[in-house]
């Protein structure tokens, strides 16, 4: 890549990003883009905190929600290499009680691609509920499964985090938490901008979410009662800017989301494509068999159709899949997003602190982002 492509990204992508903060669509916003290990774009603009004025920069870890899957993943990936486990493992081997009720089919494969058929939670679930870690993996353990595993699939919202974790922390003997530390951030420099669970020391440097107001005269769509979301978790459950400003949400592994930077999250992918720092997360032959053969199929919790490969989707918005088949990436609750390209040799986070219902500024950016290397 030459030095004014270089200077053409960072600059195309700045200017897209303060144009969203000088309309007032957008509080804050970071970009961070890698390309075969270096980092050609390192983006920020608006404020991280409305009440004291507190500016973005390139650190602030900004609470994601489900972008932050893509490192309990990867974790995944890297124990399977180390020969831990592997993809057909049946989970129950790795943690017994969680056979209870039918389950015992269910492998590490099926819960990576959303087929293991326990996508929901206890509908009488709390959010202090959710903060405690052996209450939920013991609620978990005592569901019925939805489906036959491996036959249907199903966006696992918050039992995906709570799944991978718990196999990690049998196979590792640490919590989820640790286990990020020790093996993706510290080694890759990020250890103060990548979290599951984040001290209650370190929260005043976070972005603060809000949530995105409502356009004049919106009113909710009307939804049956019998829609199977409903099922998958409590309405009061659903993120939002409250939930994710929330001190013991924050302090808490709860690693079907996280916060990040969109520094570290891009730099996590990136390791994971090749060399950062001399840290490389996978091999070349993990990677493709984690992006081998996708399941695809329509989502039996909310109804739309959905493909995974093993805990990454295909494709990233913005971008035509045709012209990028090699792309995946996992967006969150409020519009945050991270992927990579492995023909590419591209690996990027956008993050925001207000939350909106859609990926329209995501797909801006990452469609400037590819345009821009292509």
């Amino acid at each position: 890549m030459s030095k004014t492509q270089a200077v053409d990204v960072q600059d195309r992508v700045q200017k897209a990003i303060n144009e969203m903060v000088d309309s007032g669509a957008e509080r804050g916003l970071q970009v961070a883009v890698y390309l075969h290990g270096e980092q050609v774009v390192d983006a920020v603009a608006g404020i991280a905190d409305p009440t004291t004025g507190r500016s973005y920069d390139s650190a602030t870890p900004v609470y994601c929600y489900s972008v932050v899957k893509g490192a309990a993943s990867t974790l995944m990936h890297m124990l399977v290499e180390r020969g831990k486990f592997d993809y057909d493992t049946p989970v129950a081997k790795l943690w017994p009680e969680f056979g209870a009720e039918g389950k015992e089919k269910v492998t590490v494969r099926h819960v990576l691609n959303h087929t293991a058929g326990v996508p929901g939670i206890p509908l009488t679930t709390t959010i202090e509920d959710l903060c405690d870690w052996d209450k939920m993996c013991s609620a978990i353990a005592a569901e019925k499964p939805w489906w036959e595993p491996g036959t249907k699939i199903g966006y696992h919202a918050y039992t995906f985090g709570y799944i991978t974790g718990e196999i990690i922390r049998r196979v590792t003997g640490k919590p989820i938490h640790d286990v990020l530390r020790d093996e993706i951030s510290r080694p890759l420099g990020i250890d103060d901008e990548l979290y599951f669970g984040m001290p209650a020391s370190e929260q005043s440097r976070l972005a603060v979410l809000e949530d995105a107001p409502l356009p004049p005269g919106f009113q909710m769509p009307e939804m049956p009662p019998d829609l199977p979301m409903f099922r998958a978790a409590p309405m009061s459950l659903m993120p939002n800017a409250a939930f994710g400003n929330r001190p013991d949400t924050l302090a808490a592994d709860i690693p079907a989301g996280g916060k990040t930077s969109a520094r570290a999250i891009a730099r996590m992918y990136a390791a994971m494509l090749g060399t950062v720092g001399g840290v490389r997360l996978l091999t070349q032959a993990r990677l493709e068999e984690a992006t081998r053969s996708p399941f695809s199929g329509t989502d039996e919790v909310f109804g739309m159709p959905t493909t995974w490969a093993l805990g990454y989707a295909p494709g990233v918005p913005g971008v035509d899949a045709k012209e990028r088949p090699t792309a995946y990436g996992i967006g969150g609750v409020g519009g945050s997003y991270a992927g990579f390209d492995i023909a590419g040799g591209i690996a990027f986070g956008f993050t925001k602190n207000r939350l909106d219902q859609d990926f329209r500024a995501a797909s801006e950016i990452t469609r400037t982002i590819f345009e821009s290397l292509a």
